[in-house]
């Protein structure tokens, strides 16, 4: 009996001492400059103030300074982390170093693959169903091509490309399938490789697809985000193309998004499928709380979706996606 009360002490005060122990989570993303990520920082710290949990913030543009921010995470005792890692075929690499360091991890918005690019079922996943976005974005090119009374084989197509990033593939590829399925002319789609996934590389990508296509009267751009559509649509403007004759729409509906869509004048950068930075911050940060104090195992995988948010729509959009 004594034996008995004795265990079930030790056990109360076990539990009691992992209870008051802080938990600390490590939000690690690949470009910490762009405002996605600056945003889901910023909703992951609403949840570490809302939940009582230390956020340590890291950004990861390459392998090792990845698997040197997992250590540091471990060295300050972190119990898991929510990541987006700088090249998804890294998968491997983050599942060893969190199994290492005894440590919870969660992707986000990239999908995270093994040595044979198969998704990781071992770590959850918050992110978008890059080809669904993708076909957003073409549908609401197409109707506006069809609401200005454009002859399609006038119209020249931009794909800004970043296609060894699996979801930035889907993402134009699902806007390209849209415009075809629109009856836009498959000779007219052109290519235009980025070599990072910013501004500056896009506007120097479509540059150079827009010198080697004068032939289009009109042009349209789809990319892998808002970054990169604004590019091609400054690259439009530098050769002389402004908004009556371009129609640019963006995957995103981030800050520079929703600048260019309230500028006084309309540009050339139409609009912008929104995504919920909030919940891939905030919520991907909840889970990993609940978590690690052992409330909830987090679903596997969770795709978000968008809404496309143009000029005339902006205010209400922003407010049903709870900006």
């Amino acid at each position: 009996m004594k034996r008995t009360l004795l265990a079930a002490a030790s056990l109360l005060l076990m539990t009691a001492a992992y209870a008051a122990e802080p938990v600390k989570i490590g939000f690690l993303v690949k470009q910490a400059e762009e405002p996605w990520f600056q945003d889901e920082w910023r909703y992951a710290e609403q949840a570490a103030k809302e939940k009582g949990f230390a956020l340590v913030k890291i950004g990861v543009p390459n392998g090792e300074k990845m698997i040197a921010a997992i250590d540091n995470l471990a060295a300050q005792k972190a119990q898991g982390f929510v990541i987006c890692a700088p090249d998804v075929k890294l998968g491997t690499a983050v599942e060893r170093a969190a199994k290492r360091n005894n440590m919870k991890v969660i992707s986000v918005d990239d999908r995270l693959v093994d040595g044979g690019g198969k998704p990781i079922a071992s770590i959850p996943h918050m992110g978008i169903s890059g080809y669904a976005i993708g076909k957003q974005v073409g549908e609401g090119i197409a109707a506006e091509i069809k609401a200005r009374k454009w002859n399609m084989a006038e119209v020249g197509a931009i794909r800004v490309a970043y296609d060894q990033l699996p979801t930035a593939k889907e993402r134009t590829m699902g806007a390209v399938d849209a415009l075809k399925a629109a009856g836009f002319p498959v000779a007219n789609i052109v290519d235009a490789p980025q070599a990072k996934t910013d501004t500056e590389s896009a506007f120097n990508a479509a540059n150079i697809a827009l010198t080697k296509n004068a032939r289009f009267k009109h042009w349209v751009a789809v990319g892998l985000n808002d970054e990169a559509v604004l590019g091609a649509v400054r690259a439009a403007e530098g050769r002389g193309i402004k908004a009556d004759n371009m129609v640019g729409v963006g995957i995103g509906g981030a800050k520079a998004a929703q600048n260019e869509l309230s500028k006084p004048a309309a540009t050339g950068f139409f609009g912008s499928v929104m995504i919920s930075a909030r919940e891939h911050g905030y919520q991907t940060s909840v889970n990993m709380y609940d978590w690690i104090t052992g409330k909830a195992v987090p679903p596997g995988e969770v795709l978000t979706k968008g809404m496309l948010m143009t000029r005339a729509n902006q205010a209400d959009v922003r407010k049903q996606m709870g900006q």
